[in-house]
């Protein structure tokens, strides 16, 4: 199936995961691959340049060209620089090359629009799309955030990784005056264990921190499943389908399906 037909099958859904260290890319890997299961074909964004999204999926870009890159520097469409995974989702890799982007692009406007624009061109109506962000608040996460319907801010059971999501609300906030309104978002608990005092800490510390209603009921379990499907090329679903970690993402994607963000 040509990437332009199957994008105009689906409604506007795009949901961005924005900081790392954190179970971002994980996140952003298992929901695609979780989307894909229910008969949809989701489009990946990978804008990291580091690209451990793409690698997952295998797909290795070996020029700048041939990734996301040429979208922001030679206006290529992102019809173009998609490849279909094995996982039925279509994926736009990234390079290290995007590192640069900032410096040779800067950050006004018609920069940070620039994904936004796209996605919404007249005869493109992609399905879900999943954008992993770099951690780094810069023109690619500023186009991530300017694109999508929802950002998904992973949060990691330990208090640095806590600090760390205090630190994107107060960036988000910041932005509110240039959107004119509240960015939608959602903080997921990642990496939790129940059965260790800081999973459960971090826990009881996020609702003093984040609004209640921005906060996903899912929990992503720690599991082996989930740390080595990456290793092996595979999203949780494929190497550990009956894993704990397999369960917890299912369950999200039926949270955010339920709050409209996935349809």
């Amino acid at each position: 199936m040509a990437l332009d037909s199957a994008l105009n099958l689906f409604q506007w859904n795009r949901v961005a995961t924005i900081q790392g260290g954190v179970g971002k890319t994980t996140t952003a890997l298992n929901l695609l691959a979780g989307i894909a299961q229910r008969k949809q074909r989701p489009l990946g964004v990978d804008l990291d340049p580091q690209a451990h999204l793409s690698g997952v999926f295998g797909i290795h870009p070996r020029l700048a060209d041939d990734s996301i890159y040429a979208f922001f520097m030679r206006q290529r469409p992102l019809t173009d620089v998609a490849e279909i995974t094995d996982s039925g989702v279509f994926l736009c890799p990234a390079h290290l090359d995007l590192a640069k982007l900032d410096a040779l692009l800067g950050k006004g406007l018609n920069v940070v629009t620039r994904l936004r624009s796209a996605l919404r061109a007249p005869g493109v109506i992609p399905g879900p799309v999943v954008i992993d962000c770099c951690a780094f608040l810069g023109v690619l996460s500023l186009n991530a955030i300017f694109a999508c319907d929802l950002l998904v801010v992973p949060v990691s059971a330990d208090f640095l990784a806590f600090e760390g999501a205090q630190q994107v609300e107060r960036s988000l906030n910041a932005l509110e005056p240039v959107f004119k309104r509240r960015l939608p978002r959602r903080y997921v608990l990642t990496r939790y264990d129940a059965q260790l005092k800081m999973s459960t800490d971090v826990a009881d510390l996020m609702p003093l921190a984040f609004r209640s209603d921005e906060i996903c009921s899912t929990r992503i379990a720690e599991g082996v499943g989930l740390a080595e499907g990456p290793s092996r090329s595979q999203d949780v679903f494929r190497h550990a389908q009956q894993s704990r970690g397999s369960r917890d993402y299912q369950i999200l994607i039926e949270e955010l399906v339920s709050a409209g963000f996935i349809t």
